[in-house]
């Protein structure tokens, strides 16, 4: 999977975490040694019991099947919420009956818990996105990656009323081993994708939704975003995509975990 292309939005992220990694790095002695085991962590953004996951282990290699089979299709909806085209978004796959994966970056999801509970309500799954959106975390510390993956999986429990994350999916791609490892054994599958349509680079709707067509066969997880720009033209390249692949004989499912 190649990473995508550093955004503003995404130093802006960076840059509202800071505070949050500071006080984990100040307060939260379980980054210097993550348990990978499941075990309760102390300390940190959230109250133990708030990061306790009772969940148990799920596999660590990185999903891209559906769970609706050969002909399912995985829509999953990067980087919110966000107050513009996060509600847009629900509108249009509620009238689509179609249900996505929404991978929430932490401070999105703390800023906005409304949202992330509406998706909840929507039937919609949850996916751990960090905290910052930082798309070089593979290369960072087993602390920095700890801090990332749990303080972000702590904001979006606190926000969505306590629902968990079923997923977790590393910003750009950049995953590495320790990463998986931790995700799984806190309930979250890593999550890849095998159709990225860009949107983030504003292609126009038209070649969003050919890259759709003409990629959807090699595999099933398709990737938009809901936050980090002006999203028109996903939201354009969506409400062309669901019919299109329903008409195709595709159904929509969830990642496998």
């Amino acid at each position: 999977m190649a990473k995508h292309k550093g955004r503003a939005w995404h130093s802006r992220l960076l840059a509202a975490a800071l505070g949050v990694t500071a006080l984990a790095a100040a307060t939260s002695v379980w980054t210097a040694q993550a348990d990978t085991t499941g075990g309760r962590p102390t300390g940190g953004v959230a109250s133990p019991d708030e990061r306790d996951r009772p969940a148990a282990k799920v596999a660590a290699d990185i999903a891209h099947a559906s769970d609706a089979g050969d002909r399912g299709v995985n829509i999953t909806i990067d980087d919110g919420p966000d107050p513009v085209w996060t509600p847009q978004v629900l509108r249009l796959l509620k009238d689509e009956g179609v249900k996505a994966t929404f991978c929430m970056v932490g401070t999105q999801a703390r800023a906005y818990p409304d949202l992330v509970k509406q998706v909840v309500a929507d039937g919609h799954r949850l996916c751990n996105h960090t905290v910052s959106h930082d798309t070089a975390m593979d290369t960072k510390s087993e602390a920095y990656q700890a801090q990332q993956i749990l303080d972000a999986e702590a904001m979006i429990v606190k926000a969505s009323g306590g629902v968990r994350s079923q997923y977790y999916r590393a910003p750009g791609g950049a995953f590495t081993p320790y990463s998986r490892q931790l995700a799984a054994s806190h309930g979250m599958r890593p999550l890849g994708w095998n159709v990225d349509i860009k949107d983030f680079e504003h292609p126009g709707a038209d070649t969003m939704v050919a890259t759709v067509k003409r990629e959807i066969a090699g595999g099933p997880t398709v990737l938009f975003h809901d936050a980090g720009g002006e999203r028109s033209q996903t939201l354009a390249a969506l409400r062309e995509v669901l019919p299109w692949l329903a008409d195709q004989g595709y159904s929509f499912g969830f990642p496998v975990r």
